[in-house]
């Protein structure tokens, strides 16, 4: 049985430190879950992920499984633990955020969603019901109902119709879930997701509903799409004021270090996003003295380490000169160790936000190291 326990709040702001028992392990929160969209968190080994950078948990995509390698290869191998040789806990999104970002080759009703594939243009249908069975077959511990992630901006009428669908696909989703069981012998739970654009009323509409199904997380969607920032303060502080103070807090897609402490003091648990290892694929590199674009000239004879703080073994190796040299000539090891120094970074930032929750020392904690970790160096 999976379940999320609330363990310490912070007195001077909404920030909490909880922790999630699943049969794959125990995440402590805040956490930040690195993004495996295909099974593999891009350039870095599993191996790496557990050592260094010590990740609790990964996420994977349903969409993109489904179509590639498909649910007769998982069901084969016997779930995606098995197949990616991953023994901590996984959670899979439903592939409403890829379906969303496909626009023009979608066509969404209350069925369902119509699509054609993005690598052979075949045409595929999902459903809330058919999403519950493909994360039965992938086997992850933590399923996300389907939904529609409005666009930014959308107008109203666009964000009620499509909250209605939202709340008719959960409704449906459960109703599967409780019709089917687990394939692999572990706990699986399914997780409803916030929608309503910038609408506040409708985003409480959608919180509220999404409250009396009961499950150990909560997700909130449509956001960290392109709406300003201080939007996404204020639209996470909306949604944490109704959310049920007991379970945990997923916020789907964010993002940046500033963003991932910022929602923390809102009251996030749980936190994905491409951003580490995207930055790290061109060169940008996130550290705990502040954030370098190692492609720049001034790291040409910079023989000092990486980062020597975090008192890692790559960190301490590989100067910034070495690095810089690796992603002028081309040479696909930069990328990997510049993906594995950010997603080491944030997983840091996060526990280090936890030992400060626990201590009551989170708020001040907080404008200290923004203001050392936001410089460009």
């Amino acid at each position: 049985m999976i379940q999320f326990n609330l363990n310490h709040k912070d007195p001077h702001s909404k920030a909490r430190a909880g922790s999630l028992i699943t049969d794959h392990g125990i995440v402590e929160t805040p956490i930040f879950m690195p993004v495996g969209t295909l099974g593999t968190v891009k350039g870095v080994h599993q191996k790496e992920l557990n050592d260094q950078v010590r990740a609790q948990i990964i996420l994977a995509n349903t969409y993109h499984l489904f179509l590639r390698p498909g649910m007769d290869i998982m069901s084969k191998a016997g779930g995606i633990h098995k197949f990616i040789n991953w023994d901590k806990p996984l959670l899979t999104d439903s592939g409403g955020y890829q379906i969303f970002s496909l626009s023009a080759r979608r066509k969404i009703t209350n069925e369902g969603v119509t699509f054609f594939s993005h690598i052979d243009g075949s045409k595929q249908f999902f459903t809330p019901e058919s999403v519950v069975d493909i994360q039965r077959i992938i086997g992850s511990d933590i399923m996300m109902a389907l939904d529609e992630c409005t666009p930014y901006p959308c107008t109203r009428q666009y964000a009620v119709k499509s909250l209605k669908i939202t709340k008719n696909w959960l409704e449906r989703g459960i109703i599967q879930m409780e019709q089917t069981k687990p394939l692999y012998q572990h706990s699986q739970i399914f997780v409803p997701i916030a929608q309503g654009s910038l609408f506040e009323d409708l985003r409480q509409e959608s919180i509220l509903f999404n409250n009396q199904y009961q499950s150990p997380i909560y997700a909130i969607g449509g956001l960290s799409v392109g709406e300003p920032e201080e939007d996404l303060y204020k639209y996470v502080d909306i949604c944490t004021n109704v959310m049920l103070p007991g379970s945990g807090r997923y916020l789907m897609g964010v993002g940046s270090p500033r963003n991932i402490l910022e929602c923390i003091a809102l009251g996030i648990d749980f936190f994905d996003c491409v951003l580490p290892t995207r930055n790290g694929r061109h060169g940008i590199i996130y550290t705990t003295q502040g954030i370098i674009n190692i492609r720049n000239k001034k790291w040409k004879d910079d023989f000092s380490p990486l980062d020597e703080e975090l008192g890692l073994v790559t960190s301490q190796v590989h100067s910034k000169a070495y690095l810089r040299h690796l992603f002028i000539s081309g040479e696909m090891l930069g990328s990997q160790l510049a993906s594995l120094q950010n997603l080491t970074f944030y997983l840091w930032l996060v526990n280090s936000a936890r030992e400060e929750i626990l201590k009551n020392n989170f708020t001040i904690w907080k404008d200290e190291i923004l203001s050392k970790i936001n410089r460009r160096l």
